[in-house]
């Protein structure tokens, strides 16, 4: 874990090297201003030497100029470090999502990946930055006072340093409390932000079910955890904070109490017992940072692990020797397919074909598999058994992002991306130019409306397109579908949640995209597909019944049933 969290300090190696060696000079500062203050009580001051004395001041204002140099250096640029790292970092994550397969998707809340991305990655910043640099400091004070201490009286001094071993073990006995107490915070607040994140989403449901009781409870829950989480979390490290300060209040009491006992008896003068109580204060900081450090430690280190267990999630991938796609005519083919979701069998053994340029209606319950066939064509799952082909080839010996390329879909529910419609429309071919925008949102239906448009292709659509109709954020979806000009075609219940009136605008924008492609269309509303090739009634078994509208009717079975509650 420490040696991957290393490996993001490789690109701005001299810089952080640069920061060590500034906090190397900064505390070489603080260990001069001891032996300065020991030489003026014990020769300069009683011997009167004002030259000296001069020289000294002089000194002095240097090295606390050189000090307040090494300090601006250090939090400017050793932020810097720990900021280029925590975007690296998210950029790393955010690539690594882009290709995580759907399964990921369905068994982790959005606001906990947030979570993770924002504010983990914010902790890992602090301890990449603040890590290293105190935790060298810490080092070269304490070995630095260690060996001055030790020239002025060796007994004293390991007397006071045999207090330092038993607040190391406290330390560390604290610090694996403190990493699961963390660990459970993080957790918790990953809770919070995916409950929040999608009451807000969901918020006109919650005002329309007037259920904002309902709401507010279930935040209050995921609160009190969270509460109850960092109570904890906050208890072990009150135990850790106030043994780790009794410890260091000893080593000053006994610096106190033998370092006077020494000077009573003449064993050391009065400059070195000044200066001894200076450099216990002066290795007292450095232990007070390394606790301060432990806790900095544990919120990053924890951070970092919820992100490697991102970062460890397995990638779609294209097998070794895939090859890209091209001049797809469309022919599609289902061989004994099977799958299963979460251990249920949702296909078993399923065979169908489909040639270039036909179009396929899927009809039945719910729950037969209809989406999920749909979902199988771009790889968004792998089939458990059986296989796929695309002009007789298998979808898994081509690239997944060519096989998508080839693909394109229109969902009930649409998805549009906070921006502009013109945004949106780019999508699906994000080097269009402006007169294949235009002719894409007329093969929509959609451009005299954005025409009419204020700031017309221009228009801010607010968060997934809250701020147009159901329509009319269908026709935009059509207009990004007719601009990636895709040989294969996907409608997954595209009209079924519009009005009669809409339907048909719809419709008409739909049979000029379906022109000369391959099309699977997905039907809740029967008298959409009466025209297709093939019609295939698919239930929890597999396929019950398949052939023309016609066909079907006069066979009088289940498709003739479901024609039957469609028309009531």
């Amino acid at each position: 874990m420490i040696k991957k969290f290393t490996e993001f300090y490789k690109p701005y190696k001299k810089l952080f090297i640069l920061d060590l060696i500034t906090a190397f000079v900064a505390a070489l500062c603080d260990l001069v201003y001891p032996m300065m203050t020991r030489t003026l009580v014990n020769d300069s001051i009683p011997n009167k030497n004002i030259r000296l004395i001069g020289i000294f001041a002089l000194a002095l204002l240097i090295i606390f100029i050189v000090k307040a140099l090494c300090g601006y250096f250090m939090q400017y640029w050793g932020h810097v470090v720990g900021v280029r790292m925590q975007a690296d970092m998210r950029r790393d994550v955010f690539k690594h999502l882009q290709r995580l397969p759907n399964k990921y998707f369905d068994n982790n809340k959005t606001g906990d990946i947030m979570s993770r991305i924002i504010n983990d990655l914010m902790d890992i910043s602090e301890l990449a930055h603040h890590g290293p640099e105190d935790l060298f400091i810490s080092i070269i004070m304490l070995i630095g006072s260690f060996c001055i201490l030790y020239t002025i009286n060796i007994p004293l001094t390991l007397i006071v340093f045999a207090f330092i071993p038993p607040i190391v073990i406290f330390t560390m006995y604290q610090r694996k409390r403190m990493n699961k107490a963390f660990m459970n915070t993080k957790v918790e607040t990953g809770a919070v932000n995916a409950n929040l994140q999608n009451s807000i989403s969901g918020i006109s449901i919650s005002k329309a079910f007037v259920s904002h009781n309902s709401e507010e409870k279930k935040f209050e829950d995921g609160n009190k955890k969270f509460i109850i989480a960092r109570e904890k979390a906050y208890k072990v490290m009150a135990e850790y904070f106030a043994g780790a300060g009794f410890g260091i209040d000893i080593l000053n009491y006994v610096g106190l109490i033998c370092g006077g006992l020494f000077t009573f008896n003449g064993i050391i003068n009065v400059g070195d017992f000044i200066a001894y109580m200076l450099y216990i204060r002066l290795f007292t900081d450095p232990i007070k940072k390394l606790i301060n450090f432990m806790e900095q430690f544990q919120n990053g280190i924890t951070g970092f692990q919820r992100y490697m267990e991102i970062i460890n999630q397995e990638q779609e991938q294209d097998k070794k020797n895939a090859v890209n796609m091209s001049n797809v005519k469309g022919e599609i083919e289902f061989k004994n397919v099977s799958f299963s979701y979460e251990g249920e069998k949702v296909l078993k053994d399923l065979s169908i074909k489909i040639n270039k340029g036909e179009m396929l209606a899927l009809v039945g319950h719910s729950g037969g598999g209809k989406t999920t066939i749909c979902n199988l064509i771009p790889r968004f799952y792998d089939v458990n058994q059986g296989d796929i082909l695309i002009d007789g080839r298998s979808i898994y010996d081509v690239s997944l992002d060519s096989l998508r390329a080839n693909i394109g879909i229109v969902q009930q529910e649409v998805f549009l991306f906070t921006g502009t419609i013109r945004d949106n429309i780019l999508y699906g071919k994000s080097d269009a130019t402006e007169e294949e925008v235009l002719v894409a949102a007329k093969m929509a239906n959609i451009h005299e409306f954005i025409e009419d448009l204020p700031e017309g292709y221009d228009t801010y659509i607010g968060e997934r397109g809250v701020k147009l109709s159901g329509g009319q954020k269908q026709r935009i979806s059509i207009a990004r579908v007719f601009l990636k000009n895709p040989a294969i075609l996907i409608l997954d219940e595209a009209t079924s949640a519009l009005d009669n009136a809409t339907e048909h605008i719809i419709q008409e924008s739909l049979k000029k995209l379906c022109k000369g492609r391959t099309t699977i269309v997905v039907a809740h509303r029967l008298s959409t597909i009466q025209n297709a090739d093939e019609i295939v009634v698919v239930g929890n078994k597999g396929i019950i019944e398949r052939g023309t509208h016609h066909k079907l009717m006069e066979i009088g079975g289940e498709y003739s049933n479901l024609q039957s509650i469609a028309s009531i």
